[in-house]
């Protein structure tokens, strides 16, 4: 699990989302960010967190955040879910997880009794000034909205 915690500094990043778009945590102050982690596009679970977060955009926008997602998928794959299911937020391609594991969220995972490293969904939440104002580590996909807010 991260080793981020509320209060931390946010690690400065650099990436581009699925259209080629610089996007850096240098860019998003003054705003508050919603830096979610996921392990895969088009996975049942990274689809129903991604649809509760498109379903609930608006409400987020409202209160003044703005959403991005990060996975180790291609540009490609991104344009495709993001296409597939409507997304309105950037999905920033990490292939190389230096993101990933700069926020602390590459580790250990189990799925069907074996043990393999990939992305832990983590979610950070990043005040105005670049702080984590929260971790979400215990994600509930098809609720995280409410999580958040």
């Amino acid at each position: 699990m991260t080793h981020l915690k509320k209060g931390d500094k946010a690690p400065q990043f650099f990436g581009e989302d699925q259209n080629g778009n610089n996007i850096s945590l240098e860019n998003l102050k003054g705003v508050k960010t919603v830096l979610y982690f996921y392990p895969k596009d088009n996975t049942p679970g990274c689809t129903a967190q991604a649809c509760d977060l498109r379903d609930n955009y608006d409400m987020l926008l409202s209160k003044g955040y703005k959403v991005i997602g990060i996975s180790a998928d291609t540009q490609q794959s991104h344009q495709k879910f993001i296409e597939k299911y409507n997304l309105p937020f950037p999905l920033i391609a990490d292939t190389d997880k230096q993101i990933i594991k700069q926020y602390g969220v590459w580790g250990p995972k189990k799925f069907m009794g074996k043990t393999y490293d990939g992305i832990n969904r983590t979610t950070f939440i990043i005040d105005e000034k670049g702080n984590i104002e929260e971790v979400i580590e215990k994600v509930k996909t098809k609720e995280h909205t409410k999580q958040i807010v």
